[in-house]
């Protein structure tokens, strides 16, 4: 299966080959093994398992279809930025001639040309640089992040933050400027003031600065969660404005922890519903999944009416959330007023009835030493004669509770397999009791039952007696005990054969038919007289 080795097959070594293979798919036969005892796949298309017919495949393999370049350890290895491996004192043979390294030549150095270079002046020997060569693949090849080194980042964020720190500088200056200007307007209208008022005057001065920063402060925030306006052009040229009511700042869920065994999101639907930071501090916490939301607070109680409003709708009820929101509040609120209503009601009832041995209230000495009233007789051995009769315990279902004038309960009877009332004997459920009359009535059918199978068995196997058959007629199926009279059956026979002649003549018949439904047993036997038997061979000769 899986090798090239392309020699030729005859038509029955091919017929076998595929025969094997569709074996091998059905796991009637066993797997086709490698040469290195690992099992093939026989669901491996032909042209994944057959190997190219360069590299002389004699045995069955996918070592074609395997990686076997080793993969170079390129995440980790990379180069050696600025390292040197050897500092020269002097100038070297084959060196570079402006800088003195071993390690490339002067048409490749990097440094400033010199006036005079290093083979020249012996002087100011640069170190050799550290060479190396990777063997990458193909994505290490494509790689743009390969060997950055993340903490040049840094260097970043502090020209950022050098940046705001000069923008808020510059504020506060242009918020001094202002004030001197303002102080100064205000120092010819103020005279003869003391030191107290120059005191004032600073602390006043200081006052204003914080509620001026505290004032840019708060524009800048404002700026961040203002709603924006972008203007939106139809193909039709009509114009609109769409509000981003997003604010910016807000981290996307996928965003708060990014440990890929973390809570899973749905991209399709931005649904998260487990919490991704189960470990947090929940304080700190602004978003717990989406689980969190549909279980908590007033999503569950919308749920929760929305499950009584389809209850109530299929229950037969004119409800509906969407048509009548408020109808539909209002009575689940009283449904629930009412359910307490019903739950309270219920447990006074059984605590009315059996009482609860949860209260402070003690239990009667007569109910908690077993005394009674009843009275119980003994003799002198202390046997006990009566009054201490055993009472059977009773089950759920209603007892001694006689239907149908039955004085026994169903099924206090059995016979032949059948369940019945003892009283009358009957086996059918809901029979009205007839008593010993009812008894009596039923062996007396029994036995005339018995005494008729014994009579018909008896009339069966004695042979019944040859009688002569009166008015024996060819075509006729007469019972042997019927009699005929003859002056009637001839009137019949006429009868008959003038119907018969009116059928066959079409200008006699009649079109309204008038049926009679007394035949008499003469008429019925002309009937068969004359009767034409389609599969008798002598019925030609009968006229």
């Amino acid at each position: 299966m899986a090798t090239a080795s392309v020699a030729f097959k005859s038509r029955e070594d091919h017929r076998k080959q595929l025969e094997l293979e569709e074996a091998r798919k059905a796991g009637l036969a066993p797997a086709e093994v490698d040469e290195d005892g690992k099992e093939i796949n026989p669901h491996i298309p032909q042209y994944m398992s057959s190997a190219p017919w360069y590299l002389n495949a004699e045995r069955p393999s996918l070592k074609h279809q395997r990686k076997w370049k080793s993969d170079p350890n390129y995440t980790k290895s990379w180069y050696d930025r600025g390292a040197k491996i050897f500092q020269a004192e002097k100038y070297r043979k084959g060196a570079c001639e402006n800088c003195g390294a071993m390690t490339h030549d002067a048409k490749s150095c990097m440094e400033r040309p010199r006036k005079k270079g290093a083979k020249w002046t012996n002087m100011h020997i640069a170190p050799d640089e550290k060479i190396e060569t990777f063997e990458l693949d193909y994505d290490g090849k494509r790689d743009r992040w390969n060997g950055y080194d993340a903490s040049t980042y840094a260097r970043v964020i502090e020209r950022y933050e050098a940046r705001d720190e000069a923008r808020r500088k510059y504020l506060k200056e242009q918020q001094l400027k202002k004030l001197e200007e303002k102080n100064s307007k205000n120092e010819g209208e103020v005279e003869g003031e003391g030191e107290e008022g120059e005191i004032s005057d600073e602390e006043d001065d200081d006052d204003a600065l914080k509620v001026d920063e505290a004032k840019v402060d708060e524009s800048k925030q404002m700026d961040f969660a203002k709603v924006e306006k972008r203007v939106r052009t139809t193909g039709g040229g009509s114009t609109g404005t769409v509000r981003n009511l997003r604010i910016r700042e807000d981290t996307a869920k996928y965003l708060l922890n990014l440990d890929v065994n973390s809570a899973y999101y749905d991209p399709k639907t931005r649904s998260m519903r487990e919490d991704p930071l189960p470990d947090a501090d929940p304080n700190e916490k602004f978003y717990e999944g989406d689980n969190q939301y549909r279980m908590s607070g007033q999503a569950l109680e919308f749920k929760q009416l929305n499950i009584h409003a389809w209850e109530a709708f299929d229950k037969g009820q004119d409800i509906h959330m969407q048509a009548a929101p408020s109808q539909a509040e209002l009575l689940y609120k009283n449904y629930k007023v009412i359910k307490e209503k019903l739950k309270s009601k219920t447990k006074d009832t059984i605590m009315e009835k059996y009482g609860n041995a949860a209260t402070e209230e003690e239990i009667p000495v007569e109910l908690l030493l077993g005394q009674s009233e009843r009275q119980v007789e003994y003799d002198r051995a202390g046997r006990i004669i009566k009054g201490m009769e055993t009472s059977l315990p009773k089950s759920k279902y209603e007892e001694d509770v006689f239907i149908n004038n039955h004085t026994s309960v169903w099924g206090s009877w059995w016979k032949d397999h059948q369940w019945g009332y003892k009283c009358c004997k009957q086996t059918i459920r809901n029979s009205y009791c007839t008593g010993a009359a009812g008894i009596e009535a039923a062996e007396a059918a029994t036995d005339l039952m018995k005494s008729n199978i014994a009579r018909k068995a008896s009339s069966e196997d004695a042979p019944a007696p040859a009688q002569e058959r009166k008015h024996v007629t060819w075509g006729t199926d007469v019972p042997e005990d019927l009699v005929l009279d003859e002056k009637l059956l001839t009137e019949a026979l006429k009868k008959e054969e003038e119907r018969r002649r009116e059928e066959k003549d079409e200008r006699k018949r009649k079109y309204n038919v008038r049926w009679n439904d007394e035949v008499t047993a003469e008429e019925m036997e002309a009937y068969r007289m004359k009767r034409v038997h389609h599969d008798d061979p002598m019925k030609d000769f009968l006229n």
